[in-house]
């Protein structure tokens, strides 16, 4: 008798996993990332240190900056590093919880599916819960923004409660001054690019501070004044030297010295007309993105016209955008080109190094954070922390509304869910159960990174909000359940809405997943063989 094969549909190389094998994979590896950052979560949560190929070394307690350097190959653990991102960038902080989270709700999960449970009534049921604990969200948000003094110091205490899990937590006093008085100068705008952020080696955190304005780290030419008032700034990316022959290949031959020097003579003309244009505008400081030499510096210094070279891209668009100018690059038609203006552009000292401070500019919201530290790599996650402050107070400034932070809200979202869970008949309930337990084991990790004992404080915690305290709350430095309210631990609603949703449809997305498909890898190319 002849046996009928199959048809192989995959290639060779390529592999299949389906089913309990598929899912566990992904479990796996959704976990792992979730075990690797729950350690850096709340105030007492540790950093990382993360060394690259090239032998870089960043140190870090950001999830989306931890996610981003990671080598992953696991198709959930990717999914987990995307939603990470997506946080990032729509919110700015909450990265670490996020991933948390959609971790929990997935260990949760594979219990459920372990006790016999259809990934379909799991998911149903994880769905009904997130709709109930935002519900419960929603009715503990606060809005102060009526009382004007009442909302800024509501909006100070959520720059507080962001930097206290960061780096900046020794300073976050001084630093949530500096991150709410840089955020209300944008008058409700979400554009940080407004907003810069220098840093210097040298200091401490402590002297880092705000400053009005535009810096830029570039000086005047030599011979210039050093100050310059009711400043009227063009603003260009142009090459200063001559328009050279962009043909490959062409040359210019003279058998004559003479003929040498009419050409660079020629040359000189060109690049002089150029200058001749550029002083036509009435301009009074000149900012180049392109290199100026000492003939052009030379002659705008004659003209009383300052002038600054090698401007980086970000620093001419930036200063174009806060001084309401515009970049140009032709100067055949000075009427239509917009100058940026500001009331003084002054040369000042931060540390050992010379930088213009552009002062009085014409949109009022720009200013300069200039960050002060023991060594690069601090700066850099000062800047991180900074950064995630910005964006969520730039975000509660439209989405006025807040919630208490340190466990509270999660608790109470929890014990919402347990009390629908009570109600609700069929397989669906233990799925609703499974996720208050998820949500209350980010209070669990932030007590277990401060070395206290998580199942005690937790159990508290849950006793407290069911017994109709609602403002309860961990107090990590005392090891205690408090009042949050009354600590002025307050969170954004956008984030900690944001937080669950995303988390839900990302642990939903996973639990829907029975087969993987790898595709061969891609053959490497063979040396051709020598000649």
């Amino acid at each position: 008798m002849s046996t009928k094969l199959l048809p192989q549909v995959l290639k060779p190389d390529a592999s299949e996993e389906k089913g309990e094998n598929a899912r566990l994979s992904l479990f796996m590896g959704a976990l792992a990332v979730t075990d690797l950052l729950k350690t850096t979560l709340g105030p007492r949560g540790m950093d990382k240190i993360l060394l690259s190929a090239s032998g870089d070394v960043t140190v870090t307690n950001d999830g989306a900056t931890i996610l981003k350097a990671l080598q992953i190959d696991n198709p959930a653990a990717k999914l987990l590093v995307s939603m990470s991102l997506v946080q990032d960038d729509e919110i700015g902080d909450g990265t670490t919880s996020v991933c948390c989270l959609a971790g929990e709700l997935l260990r949760e999960a594979e219990l459920l599916l372990d006790k016999r449970l259809h990934p379909q009534i799991v998911i149903s049921g994880y769905r009904a819960a997130c709709q109930e604990a935002l519900r419960a969200l929603e009715a503990a948000a606060v809005d102060h923004s009526a009382d004007q003094q009442r909302f800024r110091d509501e909006l100070r205490n959520i720059a507080r409660t962001t930097l206290s899990s960061k780096l900046l937590a020794q300073a976050r006093e001084r630093f949530a001054d500096i991150a709410l008085e840089a955020v209300l100068r944008l008058r409700g705008s979400i554009n940080l690019d407004h907003i810069k952020i220098i840093k210097k080696p040298g200091g401490s955190l402590h002297d880092s501070y705000l400053a009005e304005g535009f810096i830029l780290e570039k000086r005047f030419g030599i011979g210039q004044p050093k100050r310059v008032e009711q400043a009227r700034i063009l603003i260009a990316n142009t090459p200063m030297d001559t328009d050279k022959i962009k043909i490959y290949g062409a040359r210019v031959r003279t058998d004559s010295v003479l003929r040498l020097a009419e050409i660079e003579q020629a040359e000189q003309q060109k690049m002089m007309d150029k200058c001749r244009r550029i002083v036509a505008h009435h301009c009074n400081v000149f900012v180049n993105r392109q290199l100026i030499y000492n003939r052009p510096e030379q002659y705008f210094t004659e003209q009383g016209v300052n002038s600054v070279e090698h401007a980086d891209f970000d620093g001419v668009e930036r200063l174009a955008l806060v001084t309401g100018g515009e970049v140009v690059s032709t100067f055949d038609d000075p009427e239509r080109v917009r100058l940026g203006r500001c009331a003084l552009v002054e040369e000042t000292m931060i540390g050992d190094d010379t930088m213009l401070h552009f002062s009085g500019c014409a949109r009022g919201e720009a200013c300069t954070i200039v960050l002060r530290g023991a060594n690069q790599q601090l700066l850099d996650e000062a800047e991180r922390s900074l950064h995630d402050a910005l964006c969520v107070l730039s975000q509660t400034v439209n989405e006025k509304r807040m919630v208490l932070g340190a466990g509270c809200a999660e608790t109470l979202m929890a014990n919402a869910v347990e009390a629908v869970a009570e109600k609700t008949p069929g397989k669906a309930a233990l799925a609703a159960e499974a996720y208050a337990r998820a949500l209350r084991a980010l209070p669990g990790m932030i007590a277990d990174n401060a070395g206290l004992d998580a199942t005690d404080l937790v159990s508290k915690l849950r006793a407290a909000h069911a017994g109709g305290f609602v403002t309860a709350g961990l107090d990590i430095e005392r090891g205690e359940v408090v009042d949050v309210g009354a600590l002025g631990i307050t969170e954004s609603f956008k984030l900690k809405a944001h937080m669950v949703s995303s988390a839900t449809e990302g642990a939903e997305m996973i639990l829907r997943v029975d087969d993987v498909v790898k595709a061969p890898p891609r053959p490497r190319e063979r040396d051709h063989p020598h000649m």
